[in-house]
């Protein structure tokens, strides 16, 4: 069987509007552009609250708050007492991300924001105990985050990585700045795992999904 045309540009945005985003989503967005932030794509946040929708999650950690646009995502697909902790070393980005919350009715103890680096608030947190992390934060710290997550997921949990074809990057074999070989070799861990089950979703900017399975599974 021959391989499938590659999506053309008009269908790529035809699907990344597929699940419009509402008032709320749309001010986040606007917060985010003031403080030059950029957010995930309206498909790879209809992917996580899909994602946190089937895994019926309780516990989600993300790496990287912004001004609230994925964790608004998030929220909408966790389960109605489910706890997003949300890290940023932005303090005053994790201030404009409440504001997304507040707007949007969520209550105050499901939206815990932790402000510091990622690589050192994530060993505070508990083993195996979420359901999804989620991580769009410095490209050099994928692989730690990854061994993070490995360690905060649950079996059967899911860790989901943005920009991961990073801007087109990723797969041009002659790009090699530090940032693109970061994305390459979490992308190497991750297919070369035996505890992941993994894919690579063309939504966006490229979003890494992989589920945590006992090993030899």
């Amino acid at each position: 069987m021959p391989n499938p045309t590659p999506i053309s540009p008009a269908s790529w945005s035809y699907a990344e509007a597929f699940v419009a985003e509402d008032d709320l989503l749309a001010a986040a967005r606007a917060r985010a552009d003031e403080v030059g932030v950029v957010a995930i794509g309206p498909g790879g946040g209809a992917a996580l609250r899909l994602i946190a929708s089937i895994l019926d999650a309780r516990a989600v950690v993300e790496v990287g708050t912004g001004t609230g646009v994925s964790g608004l995502w998030l929220l909408r697909g966790m389960r109605h007492d489910g706890v997003l902790t949300t890290v940023d070393i932005e303090t005053e980005h994790q201030r404009l991300a409440r504001e997304t919350f507040a707007e949007a009715g969520v209550p105050t103890q499901r939206a815990r924001t932790i402000a510091g680096a990622a690589l050192e608030v994530l060993p505070r947190l508990t083993d195996g105990h979420y359901d999804l992390v989620f991580v769009d934060g410095d490209k050099t710290e994928y692989a730690a985050c990854l061994a993070e997550a490995l360690r905060l997921l649950r079996p059967g949990g899911v860790v989901a990585f943005d920009n991961t074809l990073w801007h087109d990057r990723v797969a041009d074999s002659s790009v090699r700045d530090e940032e693109t070989l970061a994305v390459r070799e979490l992308l190497r861990q991750v297919t070369e795992h035996e505890e992941l089950v993994p894919a690579l979703l063309p939504v966006g900017d490229g979003l890494l999904v992989a589920k945590k399975v006992p090993a030899g599974t």
